[in-house]
């Protein structure tokens, strides 16, 4: 339960995912965060003792599962006329993971 959540918890989980907050922009941020875990709190009142578990909603007969069909696609020259950068006809993304000197 995150009721003590303030403006120092999301400046600390900010820096924990790594993604970069202003300081104008951390009211607002907390106040979305404060609203989306606001709701989840509201979601844990709902009871579910009545319900059995299910890892599918087909299970339910609750709609069904379409076929896993091969469609068109973009041709490969369009597709990275898009990218920012390639190399061999393969898309170039900066490395995630630095190798250590």
């Amino acid at each position: 339960m995150m009721s003590n959540l303030n403006e120092e918890n999301v400046k600390d989980l900010s820096r924990l995912c790594r993604i970069e907050v202003k300081a104008e922009e951390l009211p607002a941020l907390f106040a979305d965060l404060k609203r989306v875990l606001d709701y989840v709190e509201q979601l844990r009142e709902v009871d579910v003792s009545q319900l059995s578990p299910h890892s599918h909603i087909d299970e339910q007969g609750i709609g069904s599962l379409r076929e896993d069909n091969a469609g068109s696609h973009l041709p490969r020259e369009l597709f990275l006329a898009n990218a920012p950068d390639q190399v061999g006809g393969m898309v170039r993304v900066p490395p995630v993971i630095k190798q250590a000197p």
